[in-house]
């Protein structure tokens, strides 16, 4: 069956939370961040530690409430196709029966298309650099030391190999989503199991850092929670990947539903139940040396190891498997990288639709908006957000700067369109007879404040934090000054060679 759009027809309920959840990636990206967390201080240099589950359970409050305004916008507009927010914004304006905000239409749809960007094209070059570290990290358990351009050769052939799959078709993706899923999750059960097992089976002995469970949720400081969600709600990002699925999904309640499930399977259990593992086990016995020679422990120890979570994974193999400490540590960094690529497959699959739909609106060159003839997907943009993944994750295995200053970058466009598209959802809503004032009034205007609230707190924090935190952000921050010029100069050329109006009316398209 094929859509409108030339897409077809496939997705299941399961096929587009699964999508949705490859993005959030809980597998991932408890690897990857738990060793920022643990670092995070305050602008005092206080340990802000103690409150990394606190700091997740509000960024989950936040993230539901951008979950909520892009179900609604599902809802009321289900033939988006693989526009989403894009889509959203033109819709938004030129459904109102005042024609005074016809005239916005076009403007706001393209401002929110190329801010998706900064988010959906820099995202999965992040996830290929974070790829090519992990195996840098493998290898180094055998004693293989990898050269810089041995680590750009990576990230190059992982990135085009994910393109690779997602030119293939969504059904192979989800295919690889689901089975992903699955691995990492049943992975995070037993881990966090043992981790709890390890709690209760050394209460004599241990000396742990939160001295009861309930210090692990519970609140110690609270702008200490508001500083751990700063990097909590880089998590939760990806549920509203399912909007761009439409043109796909076999009835249009999948995406309102995929959106909203697929945070609640990998945020609200998934998460929450895995941090609370952690932070049961995180105890002073735990101990690295650090460059200098230096014994750390605890907190300190996580926030000075390259995978936390790996030193925890080796210690319960040690401790409470007969010693099978390295080869269980192994098998868990395997499904971490095989969690990293279904996270960059299904942000490069949400991208290139939203691309897509740009493109059969001639806002960026019209070739990205052609569909493949055989697997139905936009192969001009695949293969040409596998060159810029591979260029950004080239540049981001080769320093903890340039990995950083990308990470920023990707957090500016994700906290700007999760603001954008919440104002967007309020727009929509108002004044219409079907608007409540919680679901369509408070929910957006919240998520927008809170949104923005974020972005400032991250760069604020960043440049904070001096040395090379604070010339990773100064580069995001120029990039981003950057892209927007360029957008900016891109809509006034194609305006003027198209013979368009910047604030006229246009019929609106489903992309």
């Amino acid at each position: 069956m094929a859509s409108e759009t030339g897409f077809r027809k496939t997705l299941t309920l399961t096929g587009v939370t699964v999508n949705a959840m490859a993005l959030i990636a809980p597998g991932a990206f408890l690897w990857i961040t738990y060793q920022l967390q643990a670092a995070q201080v305050d602008a005092a240099g206080a340990s802000t530690a103690m409150d990394i589950w606190a700091g997740l359970a509000l960024a989950l409050v936040l993230a539901f409430l951008t979950a909520i305004s892009y179900a609604a916008l599902s809802e009321l507009y289900p033939a988006a196709g693989t526009g989403s927010s894009y889509y959203f914004a033109e819709k938004a304006f030129l459904d109102k029966e005042e024609t005074g905000y016809h005239r916005w239409a076009r403007l706001a749809k393209y401002v929110v298309g190329w801010i998706s960007h900064l988010y959906y094209w820099v995202y999965p070059g992040v996830m290929v650099a974070m790829m090519a570290t992990m195996l840098v990290y493998i290898g180094g358990l055998f004693g293989l030391t990898l050269s810089p351009v041995a680590q750009v050769a990576i990230a190059v052939v992982f990135s085009f190999l994910t393109g690779y799959v997602a030119y293939r078709g969504i059904n192979g993706s989800t295919m690889v989503s689901l089975l992903i899923n699955v691995l990492q999750i049943a992975a995070l059960v037993v881990i966090s199991i043992l981790a709890l097992s390890y709690r209760f089976a050394n209460p004599q002995h241990v000396t742990f850092l939160h001295p009861t469970l309930a210090s692990v949720v519970l609140p110690h400081n609270l702008s200490h929670v508001l500083f751990q969600s700063t990097i909590a709600i880089l998590l939760l990002v990806g549920f509203e990947s399912a909007t761009a699925l439409s043109a796909e999904a076999l009835h249009p309640s999948f995406i309102r539903r995929g959106v909203i499930l697929s945070l609640i399977i990998q945020g609200l259990i998934a998460y929450l139940f895995e941090y609370f593992a952690a932070g049961a086990w995180i105890n002073a016995a735990y101990a690295i040396k650090d460059d200098k020679g230096k014994v750390l422990s605890g907190f300190d120890a996580a926030g000075a190891s390259a995978a936390p979570i790996g030193d925890m994974v080796r210690n319960l193999g040690d401790t409470m498997l007969g010693g099978i400490g390295f080869p269980l540590l192994l098998v868990i960094a395997v499904t971490v990288a095989i969690a990293v690529f279904g996270t960059t497959l299904a942000c490069m699959n949400t991208g290139v639709r939203l691309t897509y739909a740009m493109g059969k609106d001639e806002e960026v060159p019209a070739v990205l908006g052609l569909l493949h003839g055989r697997y139905a997907t936009p192969h001009f943009g695949v293969w040409l957000m596998s060159l810029v993944s591979a260029v950004i994750g080239g540049f981001g295995v080769l320093s903890v700067v340039n990995l950083t200053a990308v990470t920023f970058l990707s957090n500016i466009g994700t906290f700007l369109l999760y603001g954008l598209t919440n104002l967007v959802a309020f727009v929509a809503f108002l004044r219409t007879p079907r608007a409540t004032f919680i679901k369509h009034v408070a929910v957006p205007i919240l998520g927008s404040v809170a949104n923005v609230l974020m972005l400032l707190a991250v760069i604020y924090l960043g440049v904070l934090g001096g040395g090379d935190t604070r010339t990773a952000a100064l580069i995001s921050i120029v990039a981003t000054v950057v892209w927007f010029a360029v957008g900016a100069v891109y809509f006034m050329a194609s305006t003027k060679t198209r013979g368009r109006q910047v604030w006229a009316q246009r019929p609106a398209t489903g992309g």
